[in-house]
This record gives C-alpha cells, structure tokens and sequence, in this order.
C-alpha cells in the first residue's frame, strides 16, 4: 500500500515539474529552440461573430460560418498597402522572395471588420474579413468558378433556352449577355437569323472572341470532300466526341453554321460530358478519380496535299481542380485516341473499366439532343465540356465555322458581369 502512495505522488510531481518547466520556458527568451512548448500560445479576440487564434505557424480565423488558415507568408506577401501592390495596375509590387519564410507578426489587431498585421519591420497590412473569407483556401473550397445547368435532353427541351437574333447580338450587350449567360450555364447556345455566309459567320464569331487560328486555318469551309485525312470531311456518322483532343490546350469554342444542305440526315447530335461525368462520379467515385489522374495520349497524322501534320496531345479524360474537384473539362475522342502507353499495366484494365463507365452515361438515348442545323442558325459549343456528333447524310453539305479562344469569350462575360 505504501508503494503505490509513493508511486502515485512521484507522478503528481513529475507532471507538476513539467508544467512548471513548460510555463517557464513559454516566458523565456528561448522559445525558437522548443517548438513543441510554443505551440500553446494563442491570442483570440471575438467582434462581429469573428474568432482569431494566432498560432506559431499559422493564423486561425473563423468569420462567416467557414473557419480558415493563413500562413503568415502568405498573409505578408498578399499585402494590398500601396507599396506591396499596384491598385491601378492590379499587380504585386512586393518581392515575394525577399519576404523573410519565417515572419510572424508583431502584434494583430481587429477593428470591426478589418484585421491589422504589424510586422517586425512596422510595415502595416491590412485586410477585410469578407476579403479574407472569398480569397482563403477554405472559401474556394466551397466556390464553384463557374456555375452550370447540367443537362440531357428532356432537362434542356424543358427548359426553352430562347436563340438570340442577329442583329441584338451584334448591335446590344443585352443580346450579347443573354447569350453568354446560355452558353456558360449549358455549354451550348443559338444564334439565328444570321445570313448564311461565312463572312458574316466571321462577324458573329468576333463580336465574343479572338478566332484561334490552327492547322485548319482561320475559318474552316467544308463539305465531304476528303480533303483533309479526319471523318468530318467525310458523309459517314459520327459518334459523340470533343474535339482537338490532339492539342496540348484542346480549342475552348466551336462554332457551326450550316450554309448550304441539299439532302437528307446530317442531324448534330449534342451531349453534356459533365453530366455523363457527374454520374460516373456518383456511381463510381473511383472511377470517376482514376479517369482524372490516369494521363493519355491523342493524336492526329495526315498527309495530304499540302498538310502534312503530326498533332499529339496528353492528358486525363476528366480534368478537375484539385481544391475543390470541380470538373472543367472532358478529353473524349476515341477516333483520335492513340496507343496507350502512359498507364502501367496494373492500371489499364482499370480504366477500361472506368473509360466503359463513362461511355455508356455518355450513349445513353435520354442524354442526346438531336439538332437539324439549317441556313441562318449558327451553333456556339463549349469544346471542353458538350460532346457533338452528327448522323449520316445524303446530298451536297456545306458548312463552316472556327475555333474561339476561350480566355476571350470569358473575358468578354465577365466584362459584361457574368460568373465566369
């Protein structure tokens, strides 16, 4: 009995001493060489249902239902005072590497809704909390970058997206937002009533857009006529697929206009990959992560006439961001698949099964929006996300169209105040 007494208040002792010695040396000048000890210290302050900790390493703030953290390099570095950044320009003109990887700051104050940082140097940043809650890790965690309507052909049938006449797409933003705002939610969007030329193709297109130029040139002018080595110039259907696949950055916008078509068939077939793909994801969540990880290989090789190319682009299926997991874009063309062997044997029946996954989503009947393009309607597609396709046909068809870049079409939305 006596030895357990002993033992027992050998151990109050021991965990007394170590408080003491832990409490001694959080008040010394020596903290840097005990990390573990300074880790306990904090500061919290509570205004307008905020609560900050500042923590060794990093700075804790919960605001706005969403708790975040700041590596203070990270807080020094995102200055926004008139010596660390051009409010003009909008461009950083602080050093980023002269920023010592190791600062904390001296004090933190907050003052309703601002914080202050004062550094060892006296240098004052200043940040609003709304700011700090839309520009954390955490808070783009929970943003989409750009909001969508998924869709197959009874959700976009239902929905009566109305085309944009001609004229109000050139001449007025209301048309020209109204259009945008259709394209950015679907993926797809109408023009009518444009004259069946391709100059005034050209003319619609470049009221969005710079038109990106490639092995096709500027604007392309078809009809089946094997003039190139692809399927397109052909009259045989065509199954779903997006295209330049073969491309580093796959084109972003395809535009169509039918000019001329004296037969029967060529109906455009439209799919919403991201749909397909969202299903995949809630089917198969390891499906879905293996076709965003495994990279492949596509590839385009013609030799005709004067065009003599060798395309080849690398990539995932799906493409996600990897903060938040939101799909941006599909990478789908079996025509101009290449051999695969980027995928390591242990893997590749895997993602036959997954590619299988996502093939039957994207063929299933209630997916496909049929669509009998005619003179005077012109097609806007978002080549990273909508599949397109087209039946056979008979008779003469005559087509044209281009690539858009798509930095410009954003650019262009979110000018006129779209999510983009």
């Amino acid at each position: 009995m006596w030895y357990y007494r002993m033992s027992y208040l050998q151990s109050r002792l021991k965990n007394l001493l170590k408080a003491r010695v832990i409490q001694a040396l959080e008040q010394s000048n020596f903290k840097s060489l005990f990390p573990l000890a300074i880790h306990r210290h904090h500061t919290a302050s509570k205004t307008q249902n905020c609560t900050w900790q500042q923590h060794e390493d990093h700075f804790e703030l919960q605001y706005a239902n969403t708790v975040m953290h700041f590596d203070y390099v990270w807080l020094r570095d995102h200055c926004r005072s008139a010596s660390c950044y051009n409010s003009k320009t909008h461009q950083r003109s602080l050093d980023t590497a002269s920023v010592d990887l190791y600062i904390k700051p001296k004090t933190i104050h907050l003052d309703e809704t601002t914080l202050f940082f004062t550094w060892p140097d006296g240098h004052v940043t200043r940040y609003d909390l709304d700011w700090l809650v839309k520009n954390s890790y955490e808070g783009q965690k929970k943003k989409v970058i750009q909001p969508r309507i998924l869709w197959n052909a009874e959700i976009y049938q239902q929905a009566q997206i109305p085309s944009v006449d001609f004229q109000s797409f050139l001449e007025t933003n209301e048309g020209l937002k109204m259009f945008l705002q259709n394209f950015l939610l679907y993926g797809i969007a109408f023009v009518e009533n444009v004259p069946p030329t391709q100059e005034h193709t050209e003319k619609l297109a470049e009221r969005i857009s710079l038109i990106r130029e490639t092995i096709y040139g500027r604007m392309w002018y078809f009809t089946s006529d094997f003039s190139r080595d692809d399927t397109a110039y052909t009259k045989l259907a065509l199954d779903r697929h997006t295209d330049t696949t073969y491309f580093q950055e796959p084109c972003g916008i395809q535009v169509f206009h039918c000019l001329k078509h004296e037969g029967t068939g060529g109906r455009t077939l439209l799919v919403d990959g991201f749909y397909a793909a969202e299903k995949v994801l809630q089917k198969a969540p390891e499906e879905f992560e293996l076709l965003s990880k495994v990279p492949l290989k596509h590839e385009y090789i013609e030799n005709v006439g004067e065009c003599h190319n060798h395309m080849i682009g690398v990539g995932p299926l799906l493409n996600i961001y990897p903060w938040n997991k939101e799909l941006y874009l599909i990478r789908y063309n079996n025509y101009d698949r290449a051999v695969i062997n980027t995928v390591p044997y242990d893997v590749v029946h895997r993602w036959y099964t997954a590619h299988r996954t996502l093939t039957v989503e994207l063929r299933r009947p209630e997916n496909e929006l049929w669509v009998k393009l005619k003179p005077g309607k012109v097609l806007f597609i978002d080549n990273w996300r909508v599949l397109h396709g087209r039946e056979s046909f008979t008779g003469y068809r005559q087509l044209c169209g281009c690539y858009l870049t798509r930095d410009d079409v954003l650019n262009t939305a979110r000018l006129l105040g779209l999510q983009a």
